[in-house]
């Protein structure tokens, strides 16, 4: 099993699928990520080398921010438009959508479930 900054990469998967269980790479950037380590996208990660593997690990670290340190950055982000009182800070205090979505109706996602007014016993 390869395992790339810190995650276990399922075994039976394409390498180009398997890139995307890692925090901050999606389908686009694996690409590049096996262009720049010049990995064929449809090998299987079973069948992957040591030092193929180890291509990949360099080529991630090298040019990518994943993982750990791309999550304290969003982080920060965050904290930061909450520190600086933007509304956009404001909403993610208050647990609403941050994008101008409605809240009359859905928005049950951020919201959470229903609390209803008078709820009986």
């Amino acid at each position: 099993m390869a395992r790339i900054e810190g995650v276990d990469l399922p075994r039976n998967k394409r390498i180009d699928i398997a890139l995307t269980y890692i925090f901050g790479i999606g389908r686009h950037t694996a690409r590049l990520i096996l262009a720049g380590a010049e990995v064929e996208p449809q090998i299987r990660v079973q069948d992957l080398s040591e030092v193929e593997v180890a291509r990949l690990r360099d080529v991630i670290q090298r040019e990518h921010t994943v993982e750990g340190e791309l999550r304290k950055e969003v982080a920060m982000n965050i904290k930061r438009l909450i520190d600086l009182g933007t509304y956009r800070g404001l909403r993610h205090k208050r647990g609403l959508p941050v994008r101008g979505q409605r809240t009359h109706t859905n928005a049950r996602t951020r919201k959470g479930p229903k609390r209803l007014a008078g709820r009986r016993r």
